[in-house]
């Protein structure tokens, strides 16, 4: 892969099963920044909006990780707990999860100053109801997802064959719980 250029893949992951507010779904972007990836970018980061603040993933601060990777909230941001949270253990979590898939080699490391990643981030607001957070799971559990996200985007996962032959196999979880009254 690392000749193939990566104009714009998009991919998603979702991990739970962790302590109450830990699940992570984050939703990636990753393409070459000298194409639309780059003004996406930019756009994104030069125009910032209240609530949704738009952060560079870092390991600790003044270390930027590579492929540059942008976080968005998915999530209204209005408590300085939720914020410390996220721009902490998440920040950090996004960043491992973006170095283990240059680690693995989904993303190939001789294009790892060519590429740039926008994650959306979510982190659930039930994380506010904790009165004790288990940071390492929720640290452990967003960087897998992240990981997981990048490695189904680079592989074009799941494939249109899937989709198609499992179609009729997969029920929207929530529209699931409407039809058994559970919402």
């Amino acid at each position: 892969m690392s000749d193939e250029r990566i104009i714009m893949r998009v991919g998603e992951a979702l991990v739970a099963g962790g302590p109450p507010g830990t699940a992570a779904e984050p939703e990636v972007a990753i393409g070459e920044m000298n194409g639309p990836m780059g003004t996406a970018f930019a756009n994104l980061l030069g125009d910032q909006v209240k609530g949704h603040t738009r952060v560079l993933a870092i390991m600790n601060t003044d270390i930027m990780v590579r492929p540059a990777t942008l976080m968005v909230s998915k999530v209204t941001v209005k408590d300085p707990r939720y914020t410390n949270i996220l721009m902490g253990t998440v920040q950090g979590a996004i960043a491992n999860g973006v170095l283990d898939a240059v680690r693995s080699g989904d993303i190939p490391k001789e294009k790892a100053n060519d590429l740039g990643i926008i994650v959306s981030v979510w982190l659930s607001p039930a994380i506010l109801e904790q009165e004790k957070i288990d940071h390492k799971a929720l640290f452990d559990i967003h960087r897998e997802a992240t990981f997981k996200a990048i490695q189904k985007a680079l592989r074009n996962e799941p494939s249109i064959d899937w989709l198609l032959e499992n179609q009729e196999k997969i029920v929207h979880k929530y529209y699931q719980m409407g039809l058994d009254g559970k919402l």
